[in-house]
């Protein structure tokens, strides 16, 4: 327990403090697939839709078309440490690459100003015009989902997540606020400000102490205990599984209703402490589902293309076992 009070005391949905690099990566150059935004200029802002990973976005117009987008406005100063910018960089590298119908669409990039030594970047996203389903549990009269919808929830997202892995990108901070939905009812994996291409040869170790902690998994949460680096992917599972939960009970799954978490208590409860029980109104196909997303142990923690035909996902009764 010494080593828990020697840790910093933080709070859920707080970002954790991040450590730097030595060398200072150049900015990406601005990408722009849409032939009717050419500028920062183009848009009118509406308001402000919400706070992102490093940046407040903004609901936005375009002065011609009329057309509807989300704005990330990311603040870059010339004194910003390292890893701040290198995660900007890496953020502009995925949203340039990233073309699926289950990950929220970027339709460009742009440096506000050029010419200024605070280099602010613009983040022009598909707009999702319902909300994230943090917004959307919360305002639920019920205070939670059903299992059809979060069956539906989980397909999207696990495709999504598919198409990312498939990629070799790990997203690091899946949870309710990063998970958006349009009017179409169509759920899609928003804000990379964490995220990670992983380029070693397929171990797909990750080893940076970054995302949302109460959705890490245990090898996230304390690398130090699992040789200092984890399964991106696996961790990417985990973080589903907690959403899922959440979203059926309507509160933080790990921790009693109504208790407020610090530091401490989420680490024993992540790392140390037995999972809850899941609830008796579940049916066998959502706890086992969840099961299979939770295992401590990330190599026992069933993988992306294994949960895509669960039963609770297919909609399928489970297969006959064979004698």
């Amino acid at each position: 327990m010494a080593a828990l009070r020697n840790r910093p005391n933080l709070k859920l949905h707080l970002p954790l403090p991040l450590p730097a690099f030595p060398s200072l990566p150049p900015l990406p150059p601005t990408f722009n697939p849409s032939p009717h935004i050419t500028s920062f200029a183009d848009l009118e802002t509406l308001s402000v839709l919400g706070y992102g990973t490093g940046g407040t976005v903004y609901k936005v117009r375009h002065r011609v078309t009329s057309a509807l987008y989300a704005l990330k406005m990311i603040q870059l100063s010339s004194s910003s440490d390292d890893f701040h910018r290198r995660q900007i960089s890496c953020e502009m590298e995925i949203l340039s690459l990233v073309d699926s119908p289950h990950v929220v669409g970027c339709h460009g990039i742009f440096k506000k100003d050029p010419n200024s030594p605070d280099l602010d970047v613009a983040f022009v996203l598909e707009h999702m015009d319902v909300g994230s389903l943090d917004s959307l549990l919360r305002q639920s009269g019920t205070g939670n989902f059903s299992e059809d919808i979060i069956a539906k929830v989980a397909s999207h997202v696990l495709r999504g997540l598919s198409y990312l892995h498939g990629h070799k990108i790990v997203h690091r901070d899946i949870k309710p606020a990063n998970l958006l939905v349009n009017s179409k009812m169509e759920v899609k994996i928003a804000d990379f400000g964490v995220s990670k291409i992983v380029n070693d040869g397929g171990l797909r170790r990750c080893s940076s102490y970054v995302g949302t902690h109460g959705y890490m998994s245990p090898e996230r949460f304390d690398p130090g205990s699992h040789g200092g680096c984890y399964d991106g992917f696996a961790g990417d599972v985990w973080s589903l599984g907690i959403t899922l939960w959440e979203l059926y009970v309507g509160y933080f799954p790990l921790l009693p209703s109504g208790q407020r978490p610090d530091w401490a208590t989420l680490m024993y409860a992540i790392c140390f402490g037995e999972i809850p029980d899941f609830p008796d109104s579940a049916s066998h196909q959502f706890r086992d589902f969840l099961s299979c997303c939770l295992h401590k142990d990330w190599s026992q923690r069933a993988t992306v293309s294994d949960l895509l035909s669960h039963p609770f996902v297919t909609g399928e009764p489970p297969a006959a076992q064979v004698h």
